[in-house]
């Protein structure tokens, strides 16, 4: 499949909403994939979103994808995280990562206390929204009226755009009895300190850095709990009545970003089958693309590839079968979603991973997208929804009639 191509493999089902909006917001997608690599090495030099690439995911509509249509977003199915991070990601893993993080935390906010939406998007529907959900990061303790919260959290991804945040607590009571319970914050920037660590390896162009809080109030309504997002209704149901917003968040977590992996994997294939097409061989002057060698790489990359995209569309069009219906998964298939999305996604790395090394030293060049393609395949895999040694002992766990140790689905 070429650069920017729209995805044809592994659709189990048609998307149900709004298919020409779907297939619209596609083809904006899709259109930008060409600029956005021509800038991927500035991305990088940055550590975050040239502000030129915000403004093109902006006028393209993509940030509000999953936004409320009250609000003026296109309330699209969640499968369209998946397709849109798909293209990007073809373009650089970097957007794709902080378009379909951002993108969700409109999803999520419909899914608040009609209060907190009012306040957020009656200022600016645009507004972005960063988050970080590693919940003991924090501390919350409730006072009259709402929480007392302090933290210091990591993995911010585009904080510096955002003038919100979304942050994951444990709330602590002074009575043993009450025990602890998870919960989600939104600060304004004001009440939140962004802290520039970002150097790294991978995905340099996310600006992921850390913020800090330093006993801050946030009001009930600005607060929901992680017990409220596990499927069903949920405080924001009242405004929101599209069954997307009744999703179990924690449970379908890792789709947010999986189609990121996908676009980077896809992409790689891509580039290393046009050069092999051409290239002759250093040593004996042969064709590469007549070795045996070549041939199966590709072939097992693109099954991998191929079977990724299958996994992960088949789990957001099923999940929204299910909330159409009323249904709530039980926790066999919530850990299966949260298997698969691991699983998939290490698929995606795997055929990078092949890929780069079949390359031999061709892909050590800077200049090339090939080392880009394998830093970001393995800082996407580094995120906790994708480590399927997790994953898959929480699944197995639940298989053999043992409780769930994920206390957010």
């Amino acid at each position: 499949m070429a650069p920017g191509q729209e995805p044809s493999v592994g659709r189990p089902a048609a998307v149900q909403s709004d298919e020409p909006a779907h297939a619209a917001m596609i083809a904006k997608a899709r259109a930008l994939v060409p600029r956005l690599r021509e800038r991927a090495a500035r991305t990088e030099e940055l550590r975050h979103l040239p502000p030129e690439t915000e403004k093109d995911l902006h006028d393209a509509g993509l940030f509000r994808m999953l936004q409320p249509r009250r609000i003026g977003g296109a309330e699209l199915d969640y499968v369209a995280l998946i397709d849109c991070a798909d293209l990007l990601g073809q373009a650089d893993a970097s957007v794709a990562w902080n378009l379909a993080n951002l993108a969700s935390h409109h999803w999520m906010l419909g899914m608040f206390e009609p209060t907190a939406q009012d306040l957020v998007w009656s200022r600016d529907p645009d507004t972005l929204i960063a988050s970080s959900f590693i919940f003991p990061a924090g501390r919350a303790t409730r006072v009259e009226g709402g929480y007392r919260l302090h933290g210091s959290w990591p993995f911010s991804s585009g904080v510096a755009s955002c003038a919100w945040n979304m942050l994951a607590s444990v709330v602590y009571s002074d009575d043993e009895a009450d025990g602890i319970e998870y919960r989600i914050f939104l600060l304004p920037k004001a009440d939140y300190k962004v802290l520039d660590t970002w150097n790294v390896a991978g995905l340099r162009g996310t600006g992921s850095c850390d913020v800090e809080v330093r006993d801050a109030f946030v009001p009930d309504d600005m607060t929901v709990a992680v017990g409220d997002l596990d499927g069903g209704p949920t405080p924001g149901s009242k405004l929101n009545p599209n069954p997307l917003y009744a999703l179990p968040v924690f449970s379908l977590f890792p789709y947010v970003l999986s189609g990121v992996a996908l676009g980077n994997a896809q992409a790689c294939l891509d580039d290393y089958a046009e050069v092999v097409r051409h290239r002759i061989s250093t040593y004996n002057h042969a064709r590469l693309s007549d070795f045996q060698s070549t041939q199966i790489k590709i072939a097992e990359a693109s099954a991998k590839i191929d079977a990724a995209r299958l996994i992960m569309r088949s789990a957001c069009l099923n999940a929204m079968e299910d909330a159409r219906r009323g249904h709530i998964p039980d926790m066999a298939t919530k850990t299966r979603y949260r298997r698969d999305g691991a699983f998939s996604v290490n698929f995606c790395t795997d055929a990078v991973s092949m890929l780069f090394a079949a390359s031999g030293a061709r892909g050590l060049f800077t200049t090339g997208a090939l080392q880009r393609q394998f830093r970001d395949a393995h800082a996407i895999n580094s995120h906790l929804a994708f480590n399927f040694d997790a994953a898959g002992t929480n699944y197995g766990r639940v298989a053999l009639g043992l409780p769930s140790e994920n206390l957010t689905l």
